[in-house]
């Protein structure tokens, strides 16, 4: 049997390829890092008997641990956060696609790969976050935060972050790629410093006074409402938001998402875990457990996701803006978004 570990060397892969497929076993490859997730998980074992192995690592360890595995790879979902990341596993070859009418039937179309490789099963919102004693006058809307009157102002993370690289790959969809050369450029000779850090780091620079604008997802923001965190929770007050681009596109989401591998062993339990993602008690905990927002119309949110109020989210076909990610990151190399 596999048992849930962390990423390690080549020796352990040869160890689990030939175990890989189980009766009434799951061999799950996440670099979703929540410790609220153990119930998420815990609740699918006792609904449907079927254990869950369970590798941890980062994204682009797992992408690659997955192609270098090939044929005899264990896995049988990958979960993850992000379209650019789902998308580039879908590149790398490394995913299958998924008939599931209940899949259909409950996750939105602009939420699904075009071909089914993946599905996002619960969502961030990339907002605009700015100190209320200080800026009488924030941005609205995205390509607002480069408009010269923020010069020194602004903090966001680095260009390498994905959640950035499809914020990006949004603007390339809605505005083409000149507008979003042309802000990328505005952003970086706004920024108040270097990027660094996290989206937390961020909203904690509105607290030090290091700036007045920052950019980061509301979970980070909703978390702090929730529990206590440090150099955020106390001086919470003082931070204002936006969810920008209420008179046009809506705010942008990121999504967290799973697909199944290509060459599963365990392929019917996998459907059965992403139809899980998808069911309202799964739906709710992704909501309550870490603040995200559903992605299944209609399910409850968590009070610390409810607090942000009501706003509308951009619904563009995530796929399309996935086509655009290699176009993102030649526009911030080529702005020196660092």
């Amino acid at each position: 049997m596999l048992k849930a570990t962390t990423i390690l060397a080549g020796a352990l892969v040869a160890t689990v390829a030939t175990s890989a497929a189980a009766e009434g076993e799951l061999n799950l490859y996440s670099s979703r890092h929540y410790d609220t997730d153990e119930r998420l998980y815990s609740d699918f074992e006792e609904a449907t008997g079927i254990t869950i192995n369970r590798i941890e690592g980062k994204a682009d360890e797992l992408i690659a641990r997955m192609s270098a595995e090939g044929a005899n790879s264990p896995a049988d979902i990958l979960l993850t956060v992000d379209t650019s990341r789902l998308a580039r596993a879908k590149d790398a070859g490394i995913l299958q696609s998924t008939d599931s009418a209940v899949l259909e039937a409950s996750i939105p179309g602009y939420l699904q790969d075009a071909d089914n490789q993946w599905f996002g099963f619960s969502q961030r919102a990339r907002i605009i976050f700015f100190d209320k004693a200080e800026v009488a006058n924030p941005p609205r809307t995205y390509l607002d935060l480069a408009d010269p009157a923020y010069k020194g102002m602004i903090c966001i993370r680095s260009s390498s972050n994905t959640y950035n690289q499809t914020l990006l790959a949004s603007i390339v969809t809605h505005h083409g790629a000149d507008v979003a050369k042309d802000w990328a450029d505005g952003v970086v000779a706004n920024m108040a410093r270097a990027p660094q850090g996290g989206d937390t780091d961020q909203l904690r620079g509105i607290i030090s006074g290091e700036c007045e604008i920052s950019v980061a997802n509301s979970y980070y923001f909703a978390r702090s409402i929730r529990k206590e965190v440090k150099g955020l929770s106390a001086e919470r007050d003082m931070i204002g938001w936006i969810f920008p681009s209420q008179d046009a596109e809506g705010a942008h989401m990121n999504l967290s998402g799973a697909g199944i591998a290509a060459h599963a062993p365990n392929r019917d339990n996998a459907v059965k875990f992403l139809e899980y993602l998808a069911s309202e008690q799964a739906q709710q905990y992704f909501s309550a457990g870490n603040d995200e927002f559903p992605a299944v119309p209609g399910v409850g949110l968590a009070p610390s996701i409810a607090a942000l109020g009501h706003f509308k989210p951009d619904d563009v076909n995530l796929s399309d803006v996935a086509k655009n990610i290699p176009v993102a990151q030649k526009i911030f190399n080529e702005a020196g978004w660092e």
